[in-house]
C-alpha cells in the first residue's frame, strides 16, 4: 500500500499525539474530518495501522529484565511450539527466524531467577531442542516507527 505525504502527516500526528480526537487531527492538518476518517479507515483496512492501544512498559509492570531467547525446534514442530509459546505470559513477542535458531522470543522477567524459570518452562515444550538466551543490558533505540514513516513519505513525494 502506498503511503503519500498526507498519510505521513496523519501517521506522525497519531504517533506524536495519540490521545487527540479525530476532529482535532483534522483541524491540525487543515483537512476535512471526512477526508481524515477515510484515510484512517483505508490505512486500517490495508494493515498500515494495526492498533490504537497504549504502549505499556514491562519494567513498570515489575518485569524489568528483558531477554531474547532463541529457540531451536525439531523439524515439523514449528507451529506447535509457536502455539505453546503463546501460552507463556512472559513471552511478549516471538518470530520465526533464519540463522542460529528457528524462533526468537522477547521475554520479560521480574529478575534473573524468574528468567531462568521461564527458560526452564520453554525447554519442557515438546519439540524444543535447545534455547540460547541473551539478556538486554540497556535499550539504545526504543521501539519506533516515525523515522520509517517519514522515509516512506519522502520516497512517495520524490516519486511524484
Amino acid at each position: 500500500m502506498a503511503v503519500d505525504e498526507l498519510d505521513t502527516r496523519i501517521l506522525r500526528l497519531l504517533i506524536e499525539q495519540p490521545r487527540t480526537s479525530v476532529r482535532e487531527y483534522a483541524r491540525l492538518l487543515g483537512i476535512a474530518r471526512g477526508t481524515l476518517q477515510a484515510r484512517l479507515d483505508r490505512m486500517e483496512r490495508d494493515g498500515v495501522i494495526t492498533g490504537t492501544g497504549p504502549t505499556l512498559s514491562p519494567a513498570a509492570l515489575d518485569h524489568p529484565v528483558l531477554a531474547f531467547v532463541h529457540v531451536e525446534v525439531t523439524q515439523g514442530h514449528l507451529d506447535a511450539v509457536g502455539d505453546a509459546l503463546a501460552a507463556v505470559p512472559e513471552i511478549i513477542e516471538a518470530f520465526s527466524i533464519t540463522g542460529g535458531g528457528d524462533l526468537m522470543t522477547r521475554v520479560a522477567a521480574r529478575d534473573a531467577g524468574h528468567l531462568e524459570d521461564v527458560i526452564q518452562r520453554l525447554i519442557q515444550i515438546p519439540g524444543v531442542v535447545r534455547t540460547r538466551t541473551e539478556v538486554a543490558l540497556r535499550e539504545r533505540v526504543p521501539h519506533r516507527l516515525l523515522p520509517l514513516v517519514e522515509s516512506v513519505g519522502r520516497s512517495a513525494a520524490a516519486q511524484r
